[in-house]
């Protein structure tokens, strides 16, 4: 059995997000990456509304999220602006005649300089900073690390090398910290375990950072190994955009040989093995904050799936099966990328793109 995607729940959907180079191979096209591109670069240089994740320890700390944080301060919170400039990075890589190529490297050169990188590496080393943006926001900087160190241009040298030092802070403090945590994070938002540990394991293997991988590789395992029948019936929570249960799969399925990962799943995830189905989330309200979480959520599930497919493989029949409920996923939020609310415009291009990135890999 192949894993073709279901087209006739796609077609209006494809013609205005991806272009299949051929009817089992669909592409990100260059028209959809700038408008991603002009979406993060809108609010990467907006710095209000700004939500701090700021512990003062004096009034001295009573300043502007540009002077808090001169390389991360827009995009409404500081994880959201770093991963708009992972997506920046990613695309200027991928389509590098983007249209909004040159604003891209200017925003970049400004932000990804070694004088702001210094400003952030100081706030990070002072009192009351061991908890800052732990861990999404840890692995984040470190995914667009990974990217910049894996691609070979003069321009992307120059800002990995920047960049550098403050990825070097965030994997100490991972490395500090995951022999700490005994017991993981199943939440559907930020401090997710197993979602940073994916985005750990990028950046372990793009550096070669084999003490970081074979950390997290291991502390996947205490944490996930002998978990059984996810209850996957509980999920959606009101303001999730991460699937608990299938972030976990995904990592999983990462890290063991393929028979084991199959294994597992098999415990894991029974219901959905057989056939199940699992209904997108319903967004009720674009413009409220945490409710369209619930997009972000049907962008990234969908991403767990064919992640989840592409492992099993197309012999296996339940890997068509992710394909078809990846794609319906895909459907329900892809449209809602760009709704005009800000409240969902500054942080869902990166959960979509790293969607279709992801299906084209199987």
């Amino acid at each position: 059995m192949t894993l073709r995607p279901t087209w006739s729940l796609l077609s209006l959907l494809l013609l205005v997000t991806v272009c299949p180079a051929s009817a089992a191979e669909p592409q990100l096209r260059e028209d959809t990456a700038s408008r991603y591109a002009q979406l993060v670069l809108k609010g990467v240089r907006q710095e209000y509304p700004n939500k701090l994740d700021h512990v003062m320890s004096d009034a001295s700390q009573v300043l502007s999220p540009r002077a808090l944080h001169p390389a991360f301060y827009g995009c409404f919170d500081w994880h959201s602006s770093v991963h708009g400039h992972w997506l920046l990075v990613r695309l200027l890589r991928q389509f590098p005649a983007l249209p909004e190529a040159a604003a891209v490297r200017a925003v970049l050169d400004e932000h990804l300089s070694p004088a702001a990188i210094a400003v952030e590496r100081a706030y990070l080393a002072q009192p009351n900073r061991k908890s800052f943006e732990r861990s999404y926001g840890w692995a984040w900087l470190l995914k667009l690390s990974a990217e910049l160190e894996s691609w070979d241009s003069p321009e992307a040298r120059r800002w990995a090398a920047a960049l550098r030092p403050l990825a070097d802070d965030f994997a100490a403090r991972a490395k500090d910290f995951l022999p700490r945590q005994d017991y993981p994070i199943r939440t559907g938002v930020h401090p997710n375990t197993a979602y940073s540990l994916y985005l750990f394991l990028d950046f372990a293997e793009a550096t070669k950072d084999t003490a970081l991988e074979s950390l997290v590789k291991q502390r996947a395992r205490d944490y996930f190994l002998q978990d059984k029948a996810a209850p996957l019936g509980w999920e959606p929570s009101g303001e999730d955009f991460l699937s608990p249960s299938l972030e976990e799969a995904a990592l999983l399925v990462r890290i063991l040989p393929a028979d084991e990962g199959r294994a597992w799943l098999q415990a894991f995830l029974p219901g959905l093995m057989a056939g199940d189905t699992l209904t997108p989330a319903k967004v009720s309200d674009r413009s409220d904050p945490k409710i369209v979480h619930l997009d972000g959520l049907n962008l990234s599930r969908a991403r767990c799936l064919y992640s989840l497919a592409r492992h099993l493989g197309a012999q296996h029949g339940s890997g068509a099966h992710f394909m078809r409920l990846g794609d319906l996923h895909a459907e329900a939020s892809l449209p809602h990328v760009n709704s005009g609310n800000y409240e969902g415009d500054h942080w869902l291009a990166t959960f979509a793109l790293r969607l279709l990135l992801e299906r084209e890999q199987r």
